[in-house]
């Protein structure tokens, strides 16, 4: 990674940030010179992803607070000590999510995977914006990235509550980006399409199985839709969000940046 350090001194929340996309993001801010607030609901994988940070940035200020998303108090909590033990808040950027149902035709999806699936990706977004917003104000300007995703810029069989959720990302983006626009808050949308990782093989080995096929094959289909014939990975994301919350992107707000190896063309 570069020398340069374009967000020092600036103070960032990274939810969902102990794996993924998340962990990829919050250490780019880290290495661009920014102090992180890292939330996500399991402690033992924030300390551990933290003590990683702590000793490759030792002058970078790293808190660890485990946040359950979902819940207004704890969200709050969360926003609320960033701002009084780093200082402020610059930036934040919203990872936390779940996948649900895999190839499940919606009416055979189960009302509470539903739920849970809007709960996490769409309420989860929303409560830190909620929350960080007269802090990003109050600071004179900032920006938000949300992590959407492909399946909110087209129809996605058989996955009815992820598409869903990530549609509705799209909306509260957009939304938020016309309110806060005269406060100088910039809110963007980056859209992954299959990235190479956990979340991606736990999808790609179920569709597997229910279509009776192999994980190979899944794969090879998967890659084969994109112009370059391939899945991304985190970093890529992650590039992206760097880009978004820098000075280059002060004139981009409630847009969509597709990182998708070229899906959607």
């Amino acid at each position: 990674m570069s020398g340069e350090r374009p967000l020092q001194g600036s103070v960032a929340v990274v939810t969902g940030a102990a794996k993924g996309l998340g962990r990829a993001i919050s250490e780019l801010l880290a290495d661009q010179g920014a102090d992180l607030a890292l939330a996500a609901r399991s402690a033992g994988d924030l300390e551990a992803h933290a003590a990683d940070l702590e000793g490759r940035f030792p002058d970078r200020r790293i808190e660890v607070l485990p946040t359950d998303v979902t819940d207004d108090e704890a969200v709050r909590r969360l926003i609320g000590t960033t701002v009084e033990r780093l200082g402020g808040l610059d930036v934040l950027v919203n990872t936390a999510g779940v996948i649900g149902p895999i190839e499940t035709p919606a009416q055979d999806v189960e009302v509470g995977d539903f739920r849970r699936v809007i709960e996490v990706n769409l309420v989860g977004t929303f409560l830190p914006c909620k929350h960080a917003i007269p802090h990003l104000i109050a600071r004179g300007g900032g920006r938000i990235v949300n992590i959407a995703g492909t399946s909110g810029l087209r129809g996605y069989r058989n996955r009815v509550a992820y598409s869903s959720s990530k549609w509705a990302v799209r909306g509260l983006t957009r939304t938020l980006a016309l309110e806060l626009g005269p406060h100088a808050v910039t809110v963007n949308a980056v859209c992954p399409h299959v990235t190479n990782g956990a979340r991606m093989t736990t999808i790609v080995t179920e569709k597997a199985r229910k279509l009776g096929s192999t994980p190979e094959a899944i794969h090879k289909a998967f890659a084969a839709e994109t112009a370059l014939g391939r899945f991304i990975d985190d970093v890529d994301v992650a590039h992206a969000v760097g880009f978004l919350v820098s000075a280059g992107a002060r004139n981009i707000t409630g847009h969509e940046i597709a990182v998708d190896a070229g899906w959607d063309v």
